[in-house]
């Protein structure tokens, strides 16, 4: 994924405050609406920048509304592929935490200037295990997108790739609340520390593509849905669904 503007990488600073941005809009969508919004598709090409930089999420055409304290009843399954949560494929339930994964994906892509998941003849490369990889080495830094430049503040680019880690974790009941990411974001309380990477699902090429296949979904599909979305967060668009947390 190439974050520019008009050929400008954005820097670290930019995407931090993009990436705080899109979690305020879901904070509200999740809990501080009347109703609760499930988007059903957050990824990178439904990020629109204005020309001040201020993210707005947009692309509602698959989101779901329904009252608070009640559960979900949609059990189609939609998404992008590489932000879908593994849940998905087996209940067909969004959810709250459903929105909390594709978030996590979309961590880790801006942080690490990369799409989701993408399929070669040689090899099939998963973000996700790219990063568990690095973690797994002691060199967690090395998946960071290079065209930063090492220009990022280690401490915040720690936050976003565990965060995002946490937040794309398999088990549903691991990822935290769009209040509790809010929380990391801001400081106001410290990440978990992994203790078990094998708890992430590493190696996770096989089951996605497992997915995939029962979505009904060939490997040309696959390699076009995660190719589609490789240049946007840094469009500009002033047509987007603005949202911004009170």
């Amino acid at each position: 994924m190439t974050i520019s503007k008009k050929g400008t990488v954005l820097s670290w600073e930019q995407r931090f405050n993009i990436i705080k941005g899109i979690a305020s809009g879901l904070l509200y969508l999740h809990e501080e609406w009347e109703k609760v919004v499930i988007h059903r598709d957050v990824k990178s090409s439904n990020v629109l920048i204005d020309r001040n930089m201020n993210a707005r999420l947009g692309d509602f055409g698959l989101a779901r509304l329904y009252d608070h304290g009640q559960n979900s009843h949609t059990t189609n399954v939609v998404g992008t592929i590489g932000y879908i949560a593994p849940e998905l494929t087996r209940t067909g339930k969004a959810s709250k935490s459903t929105d909390v994964f594709a978030y996590g994906i979309l961590l880790l892509e801006v942080a690490c200037g990369r799409t989701p998941v993408v399929y070669q003849p040689d090899r099939n490369v998963i973000l996700v295990d790219r990063i568990l990889d690095c973690l797994q080495m002691s060199n967690i830094f090395d998946a960071v997108d290079p065209k930063l430049n090492s220009t990022y503040t280690i401490e915040e680019m720690e936050l976003v790739l565990g965060l995002g880690l946490l937040c794309s974790h398999r088990k549903p009941e691991a990822r935290p609340t769009m209040r509790q990411v809010i929380r990391y974001l801001n400081r106001d309380e410290i990440l978990p520390v992994f203790d078990n990477l094998n708890s992430f699902g590493s190696k996770r090429a096989d089951q996605i593509r497992s997915r995939f296949k029962a979505l009904g979904l060939t490997d040309d599909s696959i390699i076009t849905a995660s190719s589609i979305h490789s240049s946007s967060v840094g469009e500009m668009s002033s047509s987007s669904f603005e949202i911004t947390g009170r």
